[in-house]
């Protein structure tokens, strides 16, 4: 074989540099929809409620009204309002496997406690507790909007969203003034702000002959009852959540970049979801799962640890044929394919001591390939196997998608983890694949258009593999 040594080089890409002016146009559309699904998905029940409701409006069925299922059907299968599959029946049976792609919906943010109401200084404030890795004084003195739902004793459930529509107020946590952080300054970022200080600022009226002690805090509870009827009591079986406040935004002169909240992971939940949406007939049976609570490690019974993936695949296959038991289940993971579809860090100018310029991903360079995460001695991770990249990396080229592989961060720098390991433990060939970004885990994320784009392409082909 005649080959110029040149030609023996690999090469980086950018993925604005490989578009023509029409698909430039499909990249800015397809991010107008992912913008306005970020801007109403701000907690893992919104983002499953808009799941179904787009399924539905695209043919998909929940399949409990599904006696059975064959090629071509389109079926939902749902749990506990916070975790979903989409499924696409394929063309073969489930002996030979299916295409699996795995995301998120849940994101970082601040929890109220079950008491978390109370009056100081003539102040109210709300307790929270923080869910998942933030950095604690990146949500100090930003808007925050409030976001769940309160189950009364009675069992009414109350939805609540308040900040994010115009003329909401907005929520906030204080910062001290600089003239008297002299002490704080000195501090190392992690202990600058203890976890007990992100109270959040929540009124400042006192109700007329409540009582000094307390008086601000029976106005707001005054407020809250008259609004949508609920005691002090309803605290306790609610789950409420602070988020920052305001919609997702273009970001840069030339509005190549996304800045919003929760793209980690809710950028894999948008392209697989319009990816499962677009096909018909694949020739494995497809299915896009949304999974909750891998933030806090996956555990519970809507995380990647429970068994709702098990029941989910089970569902399909009792409709699909007279025998289908847990055995059965297990040679179908066996002989299944997966992605495990999670965001990687993207090399940031301003930081870029902490990664391995060799192998860090970069923002305009296509969807990543991740074949291991995990810390330091690969630890916590699945590391794909060399066949199974060599297929996803062969199925990228023959579609001509823009891709680059990743890892997070130096050896010894840090790491972080998906639910891929835990995909694998079934018996699934899986590698992470999903878009880089900067910023992660803070209140504002930032993702390259042309990779949200090349995403939503890897993985269309991906369940038509």
């Amino acid at each position: 074989m005649n080959v110029k040594p040149e030609e023996l080089i690999y090469h980086r890409k950018n993925a604005w540099e490989q578009v023509n002016e029409e698909t430039k146009q499909q990249i800015l559309n397809l991010s107008e929809g992912y913008k306005q699904f970020l801007s109403n998905c701000k907690t893992e029940r919104a983002c499953v409620r808009q799941i179904i409701n787009m399924a539905q409006m695209r043919g998909f069925l929940p399949i409990n009204q599904c006696q059975s299922v064959e090629a071509g059907d389109k079926v939902i299968i749902s749990s506990k309002g916070k975790v979903v599959a989409l499924a696409v029946i394929g063309q073969q049976g489930l002996d030979e496997g299916i295409s699996l792609i795995g995301s998120h919906t849940d994101a970082p943010r601040l929890d109220l406690k079950p008491h978390p109401l109370y009056q100081e200084h003539d102040l109210a404030l709300f307790k929270t507790h923080y869910y998942g890795g933030i950095k604690k004084y990146q949500w100090l003195a930003i808007p925050l909007a409030l976001h769940g739902v309160i189950y009364k004793a009675d069992g009414q459930v109350v939805d609540v969203s308040i900040g994010d529509r115009p003329n909401d107020p907005v929520f906030t946590i204080t910062d001290l003034l600089p003239h008297l952080a002299k002490d704080q300054m000195v501090k190392k970022l992690t202990e600058a702000v203890e976890g007990e200080q992100l109270n959040i600022l929540i009124g400042g009226i006192p109700l007329s002959g409540g009582g000094k002690d307390k008086a601000v805090k029976l106005n707001v509870l005054k407020l809250l009852f008259e609004n949508y009827g609920i005691t002090e009591e309803d605290f306790i079986s609610a789950e409420l959540e602070l988020v920052p406040a305001g919609p997702a935004h273009d970001v840069g002169l030339d509005r190549s970049m996304i800045g919003a909240y929760g793209q980690d992971d809710r950028v894999c939940v948008f392209t697989s979801l319009q990816a499962i949406l677009e096909i018909n007939n694949p020739k494995r049976t497809a299915v896009a799962l949304f999974i909750d609570k891998e933030e806090i490690g996956s555990n519970g019974n809507t995380g990647m640890m429970g068994r709702f993936l098990q029941n989910a695949v089970s569902e399909i296959g009792i409709r699909m044929y007279q025998s289908f038991n847990e055995f059965t289940l297990y040679r179908v993971f066996e002989k299944s394919i997966a992605l495990s579809a999670d965001v990687t860090a993207a090399m940031d100018p301003n930081y870029e001591g902490v990664m391995e310029k060799m192998n860090a991903a970069r923002l305009g360079g296509g969807v990543v390939v991740t074949k291991y995460t995990g810390a330091k001695g690969k630890y916590h991770t699945n590391d794909a196997n060399a066949e199974y990249v060599a297929f996803i990396r062969k199925m990228l080229n023959q579609h001509n998608i823009i891709w680059q592989t990743g890892e997070l961060g130096k050896v010894d720098q840090g790491g972080g983890g998906t639910i891929a390991y835990i995909i694998a433990e079934l018996g699934f060939e899986v590698i992470d694949c999903g878009v880089p970004l900067l910023s992660m885990h803070a209140p504002m994320e930032i993702a390259s258009k042309a990779d949200v784009y090349e995403c939503y392409k890897a993985y269309k082909n991906f369940f038509m593999a």
